[in-house]
């Protein structure tokens, strides 16, 4: 390792659990794209674009993780939303797991925070895990 190249790290594990805290988005409610690049917006480290947003959720869609509808929109252009499938249900399920006990190890290894900050941003409410801080 390399000082410096903790940017390079933090770029690769987002672009790893993206797809998860998209899909754990999806668990109780529809969105449409735009609404996930908006609330993706206010989630402290995942702040991502739609050029991001849009590849990713049409690659979810493919492997079948989410279902999709188009709805007409009093603003616009209809819309396409998205939803949680079976499928998706259960990549989630298996990935909040795995997330658990990956960020139990590395919680233990590191030891306890000596900061004293958290690891979220203040009013925060966006969660891409299972719900936990």
């Amino acid at each position: 390792m390399v000082a410096g190249e903790a940017g390079n790290l933090i770029a690769q594990m987002r672009r790893g659990v993206l797809p998860y805290c998209v899909l754990a988005m999806l668990r109780d409610e529809e969105r449409y794209g735009f609404e996930l690049v908006h609330s993706l917006g206010r989630v402290d480290g995942l702040v991502t674009g739609e050029g991001t947003i849009y590849p990713l959720l049409s690659r979810i869609r493919r492997q079948g993780l989410v279902e999709t509808s188009w709805r007409e929109s009093a603003s616009g252009p209809p819309r396409r939303y998205y939803r949680l499938s079976l499928a998706g249900r259960d990549a989630l399920d298996d990935f909040a797991g795995s997330w658990r006990r990956l960020r139990d190890s590395v919680d233990g290894l590191l030891g306890p925070e000596r900061s004293g900050s958290g690891n979220s941003a203040p009013g925060t409410s966006e969660r891409c895990d299972d719900g936990e801080r």
